[in-house]
């Protein structure tokens, strides 16, 4: 701190006191639930395992999602983030992968983080953080389930529409040396959890309907009685008379004593009553049953496991354009993730002329195949998609068409972005404004949805948007690198990768992510507002 210097005097007084940086951010407070247990088995193994967790799972995963490891506490850690998305997905992300290192251990060993998530003004340091905002996310840590991640009311808004995630309220709660209550959320990442709570919510619904409509009814059925009481043949027992209930079983009924009311035919007695001639029956018009068959195409019973052709016909297949394959040079020498470069060969394939639309993709949400309804202009190129998202458009359109519809490879991808070119944007090495939608890239203005699909010029092979417009996922695993990658334009997969190659850039970047070897990746299940995809079909 600088001191204060007398001018007349010479001598230095009090020091000045300088105001402390402060900042809004997302915190994450983790902690390791049972620590002091895991110790008592086994010390030194333990804190072997928690640290190999902080230098391979959290430290990274923290930096991936653009935040900073504040400190770690031994059994926990603290990370700040500028973007409550990121904050949440780190956490998402670290919890899925604590999983799969337990799943080899017994139960007794496990290590489980509770993580708690929330938005405030910090006071930041060097090796510290403190303020109201990191207390509330540590007190959220510490009512959070063991593998579970607890979000407060703040967090929650800023995220809400943005993850493929469900989240469930758990109300306001009081916590320890906060004044007011803090509204909490539980993050349900796992689609088992997240179907599980939802039919829960959809039972309390059912049985709150079936509650109201029975006491509507019982009120409506008050109403009607006179004076609120009811009548004495309504009151009165239904029972059968006493000597039917004396008679044998075997003894045949007795003839009554007295003939029968004719004022209330019972329905047996008027049933084989002729109608009376005054009211002929209509003549029946067999006519719609007896006509001719109905052409192939119209017929409404389709074979099983096949659509229907009304739904087939309702369905908008993309349009797609016909590669005839052949050998190209994949990859580049500007970025580590693009080498080596390697000569790959790519059998014949279709490729969607634009992204997949609006329009297209809110056709399989309609029918609920699809997770969410997208938002914006019916031919803008769908955004806000996971992989998961993309692979559940591609799976209901080739089930639904009996077509082999797919995600694109990688490898095909870039086949397809070249347009037969090997220069570094598909028109040349040098960027030409006004031929991809990205960020300062023409006289487009900014917004927050990229321009309708075919908006610019086409590439050599009639391809449009092959750079720019929306980040398209493609069916690769992530790898650093193309050391091992197929040679023949197949994709590259693990069984369950935690992230998937995504191609093209976007509205929202710059030129240089819209080079046709630009790669990156993305988690699978995690939405962001600038992804989306189009779609391959196998011969």
């Amino acid at each position: 701190m600088a001191q204060i210097r007398d001018i007349k005097s010479g001598r230095f007084g009090a020091p000045t006191r300088e105001p402390m940086p402060r900042r809004l951010a997302a915190i994450v407070a983790g902690d390791i639930s049972g620590y002091s247990r895991l110790m008592q088995i086994d010390e030194e193994g333990t804190h072997s395992r928690v640290k190999r967790i902080e230098r391979d799972l959290i430290e990274p995963s923290i930096v991936e999602h653009h935040g900073r490891l504040v400190k770690t506490t031994g059994d926990g850690f603290i990370a700040i983030f500028d973007s409550p998305v990121e904050a949440v997905r780190c956490s998402i992300v670290i919890q899925q992968n604590l999983v799969g290192r337990n799943a080899a251990l017994p139960k007794h060993h496990w290590i489980e983080y509770r993580i708690g998530v929330n938005l405030g003004d910090v006071i930041i340091e060097t090796d510290d953080v403190y303020g109201d905002g990191v207390n509330i996310a540590t007190r959220l840590e510490g009512i959070a389930q063991p593998g579970e991640v607890y979000i407060s009311g703040g967090i929650y808004e800023q995220i809400k529409h943005k993850l493929v995630c469900g989240y469930e309220s758990l109300g306001d709660r009081h916590v320890k040396n906060i004044t007011d209550p803090v509204r909490v959320y539980r993050v349900l990442s796992d689609p088992a959890a997240l179907m599980q709570n939802r039919k829960r919510r959809e039972g309390i619904l059912v049985s709150l309907l079936i509650l109201a409509l029975l006491l509507i009814a019982g009120g409506a059925l008050w109403s009607l009685l006179p004076n609120g009481k009811l009548p004495n043949l309504v009151s009165a027992p239904v029972s059968p008379p006493a000597e039917v209930q004396k008679a044998p079983a075997a003894s045949p009924p007795a003839p009554p004593a007295q003939p029968a009311p004719t004022v209330a035919p019972t329905q047996q007695q008027a049933a084989p009553q002729p109608e009376p001639s005054a009211a002929p029956k209509p003549a029946p018009s067999p006519a719609p049953q007896q006509a001719a068959p109905l052409p192939p195409s119209a017929s409404p019973a389709a074979p099983a496991g096949q659509p229907t052709t009304q739904a087939a016909a309702s369905i908008r297949e993309p349009e797609m354009v016909s590669l005839r394959g052949g050998s190209f040079a994949m990859g580049s020498n500007e970025d580590v993730s693009e080498k080596p470069v390697h000569q790959v060969t790519v059998k014949p394939f279709a490729m969607g002329k634009f992204p997949v639309s609006v329009r297209e993709w809110n056709d399989c949400a309609a029918a609920k195949a699809c997770g969410f309804t997208a938002s914006g202009k019916d031919d803008a190129p769908v955004a806000n998609v996971s992989w998961s998202d993309a692979r559940q458009y591609v799976a209901w359109l080739a089930e639904t068409t009996r077509k082999p519809y797919r995600l694109p490879s990688e490898a095909e991808w870039e086949y397809a972005a070249r347009g037969g070119t090997q220069t570094r944007y598909w028109w040349g090495d040098q960027f030409q404004p006004g031929m991809v939608n990205c960020k300062n890239c023409s006289d487009i203005p900014a917004s927050d949805q990229p321009v309708k699909v075919g908006s610019l010029k086409p590439n050599p092979f009639g391809l449009f948007d092959m750079g720019g417009g929306v980040d398209q996922w493609v069916e690769d695993c992530w790898h650093k690198n193309y050391q091992g990658a197929p040679v023949d334009g197949s994709a590259w997969v693990e069984n369950e990768c935690p992230s998937h190659v995504i191609r093209s850039g976007s509205w929202r970047k710059d030129s240089a992510y819209a080079r046709t070897a630009n790669r990156g990746s993305y988690d699978t299940n995690v939405r962001y507002p600038t992804h989306g995809f189009r779609i391959a079909l196998s011969p």
